[in-house]
């Protein structure tokens, strides 16, 4: 079991070193992050560039009270939440716990179609570092799915 765990910790801890160096480097110092101007067309007409993905309209998601808050937040929270579940259903091996790790990791997976429509259909312009968020994302939704579906049986 310790293998699953500390899969499911890396997958979040790769996608939270992600989301926070975004955070840092572009919205705190205003530095364009590594990597981000490949000057590569990884589909015609879909560039590799993200500054055009980061200034969008789409890279900040209304919170009330806070207003709007960039998306890397946002997703640096959704892993941080991750890893808290990961480690809750470590411990506890419970159905209540189980649920909320499933339930929350499929929500982040229902997110990405919409992401990626809207860098290769709507901007154009696919960030490096949401790549990874998503491969992260899918990553460790298929873990924790093989994951419940073996320990299932041990789950109280």
């Amino acid at each position: 079991m310790d293998m699953w765990l500390l899969l499911l910790v890396a997958f979040s801890a790769g996608g939270l070193v992600a989301s926070l160096l975004v955070v840092y480097l572009f919205y705190v110092l205003s530095t364009v992050p590594p990597g981000c101007y490949a000057d590569l067309e990884v589909l015609p007409g879909v560039t590799m560039d993200c500054v055009r993905v980061l200034t969008s309209e789409y890279a900040y998601v209304p919170v009330p009270v806070l207003g709007r808050v960039p998306l890397d937040v946002a997703a640096a929270v959704w892993f941080v939440v991750n890893i808290g579940a990961a480690l809750w259903l470590y411990k506890t091996l419970t159905r209540r716990a189980a649920r909320f790790v499933f339930w929350w990791r499929l929500l982040g997976l229902a997110i990405l179609p919409y992401l990626l429509y809207l860098e290769f259909a709507v901007l154009k312009a696919v960030c490096i570092y949401c790549t990874i968020m998503h491969a992260f994302i899918l990553a460790d939704f298929v873990v924790i799915s093989i994951f419940l579906r073996k320990m299932a049986p041990l789950i109280r």
